[in-house]
């Protein structure tokens, strides 16, 4: 997987979407290019951290694994070899969900 091998810079994380099942509202299926995109993906990999001024270097609190839910216009959308990825900053996390 190529997305193990990338890694984001600074406070940027790589998250995948996590798709949702197909959508049924009474009856009628919902075309996929009528669906909005999920808001909850899967972090995948995480820069070092973000410096300040004096170049100390504070670690994210979103870790590799982690379900997260972020805003709907979030991110940069990506493609590593075929496959959609989302880059983000830590700061565009609302919160991670705990199962």
């Amino acid at each position: 997987m190529a997305a193990s091998s990338f890694t984001p810079l600074h406070d940027r994380i790589l998250v995948k979407r996590v798709e949702e099942g197909e959508s049924i509202r009474g009856g009628i299926i919902i075309p996929d290019s009528a669906k909005e995109k999920p808001q909850e993906g899967k972090v995948i990999s995480v820069g070092k951290g973000k410096s300040n001024d004096e170049g100390k270097t504070f670690p994210l609190d979103v870790k590799a694994g982690d379900s997260i839910l972020f805003g709907k216009y979030s991110g940069t959308e990506i493609k590593l070899d075929g496959e959609e990825f989302l880059i983000m900053r830590e700061e565009e996390v609302l919160g991670i969900l705990k199962k």
